[in-house]
């Protein structure tokens, strides 16, 4: 939080120009554009899609690569112990970048302000609240009132004090009440070049329903703490649609596209600028989610892996010692499996969570390694090798989350316009769509498991499978309802899942006295580590008292 600053990368006109500014530089020197002009003369329309951009790409690092493990997404066989085994002592993730996002967010909403552009004024507000809400959301308490002062020259808040959720959370909703009324005009009465907003060209009413559904997020991450508040927030929100517009079409998600330029403005997976192809190869599919997707017929299946390159068959009719490939396929005898859990799926074959501590071993890999190439395991579907494409997108929010989020707040009994069952219906059609399968919607919404059963599991076991590449919200729904229910594999480090990412110990030395202070409103539990608050597994705020998700 100190002077620590991030990189920044000033965009002119369509092309992105990236600029390094040393983290040894003195505050002042934010921003200040290499041709002389000054942060005082700084143009909100070439700040905006430094921020855009690093935001959207960050998130999707966090989503895809850190979190898909913990939500049981995917695993990997390689470089694994954190992603499968919440191996996260002092910390896996540092917060520098999001606080980096956000001075610059600060100086574009301080000139937004001064030049009265309610359209950069606006989404600055929009995305304070998406980094801020996202901060608490895995750390828990942090920086938000006095985060940005020193920014503003104002040394006494070098060392911000760490804020509530409940602070930092209600806060946000409060900004969001604000964004919506300075996007509320028509689009072409703003002040915007399109180019520079890569989520949507400038069209001020597609930022107003982000707000809104942004706020709908929040507002339902509350319900167990502050029911009372979530549930009016909801209900304001969706009883008066022309005041507070929503995103309800897939073709509203907040996305952001990958140049695919080079590495840093790439698919995080992709084989182009990867030469070992390694951040391809590690990622495996994990077999909880490819088991579900399995039983319930899921189309989406397809779209995210690939089958297995050698489908395995056990044959007792094999003389003792039979391994051999016979027409692509792996034909073994008994004796060779014995006391070794296999799989022997045609189609697709997921690892197990935490499976082992050599998961590369998994289902009789014939190369276990780092460098292993496993042939009985599901790769992730080969768009993933590319650096770009038409699914290849950060997904910030979508209209699938927002129509999960009110078939929740209807399930619930909450005052919406709907039934849970015509929200929990077009939640899933809108994730379809999303992925190219709409047409496969009538067979599917009949699949048994998918029906509308009128239960809390089944609408957040659905929103975590449209949750695929967005892990962290599954995560923050898993442990705010404990659905869908998930084990943690024999190689975790702990029973449960983990609730928290842990202060970084940076943090802790640089600002110990606000750090320990926050650490002393958290909560340990039976998984916490020995006199650790600072745990993944110690409960911040918004679990405490809920008895959720364990």
């Amino acid at each position: 939080m100190k002077n620590r600053l991030s990189t920044i990368k000033k965009y002119i006109l369509i092309l992105l120009v990236g600029t390094t500014v040393s983290a040894c530089k003195d505050l002042t020197e934010l921003n200040i554009d290499p041709n002389g002009s000054s942060e005082e003369q700084a143009n909100p329309n070439l700040l905006l899609p430094t921020i855009l951009t690093g935001t959207g790409s960050k998130y999707n690092e966090l989503s895809f690569s850190d979190l898909g493990g913990v939500i049981q997404h995917t695993q990997f066989d390689a470089w694994f112990n954190s992603h499968n085994d919440y191996e996260w002592t002092g910390g896996i993730l540092s917060w520098d970048a999001y606080y980096g996002f956000l001075r610059d967010n600060e100086l574009m909403r301080k000139r937004a302000e001064e030049l009265g552009w309610d359209f950069h004024h606006g989404v600055s507000l929009v995305m304070r609240a998406y980094l801020f809400g996202l901060i608490s959301d895995l750390w828990g308490d942090a920086p938000y009132t006095d985060a940005l002062k020193a920014e503003l020259g104002d040394q006494k808040y070098s060392f911000p004090k760490f804020d509530s959720q409940e602070i930092i959370y209600k806060g946000i909703i409060e900004e969001l009440k604000q964004a919506n009324e300075l996007l509320s005009k028509p689009d072409g009465s703003y002040e915007v070049l399109g180019s520079a907003d890569v989520y949507f060209g400038g069209k001020a009413s597609k930022w107003r329903r982000f707000a809104n559904s942004l706020a709908l997020r929040y507002y339902m991450r509350l319900s167990e703490k502050s029911t009372v508040f979530a549930k009016q927030g909801i209900e304001s929100i969706v009883g008066d649609p022309n005041k507070f517009p929503i995103i309800t079409s897939s073709a509203d998600d907040v996305l952001l596209d990958f140049a695919g330029n080079s590495a840093s403005d790439s698919w995080p997976s992709n084989t182009v600028y990867d030469a070992s192809g390694s951040n391809f190869r590690r990622m495996k599919m994990c077999a909880t989610l490819v088991d579900r997707l399995q039983e319930l017929g899921d189309p989406r299946l397809a779209v995210w892996a690939k089958k297995v390159e050698i489908p395995i068959e056990v044959r007792s009719s094999e003389p003792a010692g039979t391994d051999k490939i016979v027409n692509g396929i792996r034909i073994v005898s008994a004796d060779v499996v014995k006391g070794v859990a296999v799989d022997t799926d045609k189609d697709y074959v997921g690892l197990p969570a935490s499976v082992s501590k050599n998961p590369s071993a998994y289902n009789l890999n014939p190369t276990p390694g780092q460098t292993s190439f496993n042939p009985h395991v599901s790769y992730l579907n080969d768009s993933y090798r590319s650096a770009k494409g038409g699914l290849l997108k950060a997904r910030l929010l979508s209209a699938a989350e927002v129509n999960f989020i009110l078939a929740e707040a209807a399930w619930k009994g909450w005052a919406v316009p709907e039934a849970a069952k015509s929200y929990y219906e077009r939640a899933i059609q809108e994730s379809l769509t999303s992925w190219g399968k709409a047409a496969d919607y009538a067979s599917y919404i009949q699949q048994q498991g998918v029906s509308f059963d009128n239960s809390q599991k089944q609408i957040i076991e659905q929103k975590w499978i449209a949750s695929w590449s967005t892990a962290a919200q599954a995560w923050f729904d898993y442990r705010r309802t404990g659905y869908p229910v998930l084990k943690a594999g024999p190689a975790a480090i702990r029973t449960q899942l983990p609730v928290r990412i842990p202060y970084m110990q940076t943090e802790m030395s640089v600002n110990q006295k606000n750090a320990e202070e926050a650490l002393s409103r958290i909560e340990k539990t039976a998984y916490s580590q020995a006199d650790n608050e600072n745990s993944a597994w110690s409960k911040p705020w918004l679990l405490q008292g809920t008895g959720k998700p364990w």
